[in-house]
């Protein structure tokens, strides 16, 4: 037993020398390297300057004309270079009456969500199709677990305005409805995998921008 330690000693002093050695501060974004898999190159120190760690495009409402009365404004890594390799991000979402970010998911991160004004109804499902759902007004404050099927609805007369936060520089989205219907798939397939109607699924299409 003795003789192990001096070698499992000498292995954690080389890891821990290691990833001790390759610490930075900060990862600020390189839009002008390529970007990897592990997410964008890192920026010249020497380059980097205060603005790269502030944005303010969440200070702007966006714009709910359109079919789901909603819109979302993005912090992600890709329009904040700054939260590039922090495993942090940020959203805002606008609600118009009766407004809606429909089901969809996040595959690379959880969330958590503040509602600003207004009252939602949000609710995510889980993988064993059980349903967590909750009416939600300022103040209150909900988390959906990475890669759960979820959604929030504007449940008041008024606009909504929540903010939500990830655990990830760049969670991810697919939404649902346009996976389905905002596709070239045969409408015959998708009838067979959905159990919807043809005539259902090209009336999607035809709304959602979908072919086939």
């Amino acid at each position: 037993m003795k003789n192990m330690i001096i070698p499992i000693f000498f292995l954690f002093s080389l890891l821990f020398s290691s990833s001790l050695g390759s610490i930075q501060d900060f990862c600020v974004a390189d839009y002008s390297a390529p970007q990897g898999p592990a997410g964008y190159s890192c920026k010249d120190p020497a380059k980097v300057t205060v603005d790269n760690f502030v944005y303010s495009g969440l200070g702007v409402p966006g714009n709910t004309t359109n079919i789901i009365k909603a819109a979302v404004t993005t912090a992600f890594d890709n329009q904040f270079p700054g939260v590039n390799g922090l495993g942090i991000s940020l959203a805002r979402a606008d609600l118009a009456a009766c407004g809606v970010i429909p089901f969809h998911t996040h595959p690379g991160a959880s969330e958590v969500l503040i509602v600003i004004e207004g009252t939602l109804c949000a609710g995510f499902v889980s993988s064993a199709n059980n349903v967590y759902l909750k009416s939600l007004n300022k103040g209150d404050v909900m988390v959906f677990p990475q890669g759960l099927l979820h959604f929030q609805l504007n449940a008041g007369n008024t606009s909504a305005l929540f903010f939500v936060g990830f655990n990830s520089p760049n969670p991810g989205l697919q939404l649902l409805d346009f996976a389905l219907f905002k596709n070239d798939l045969p409408t015959e397939l998708v009838a067979a995998a959905s159990f919807l109607s043809p005539a259902e699924i090209k009336r999607l299409k035809a709304v959602l921008g979908g072919t086939g």
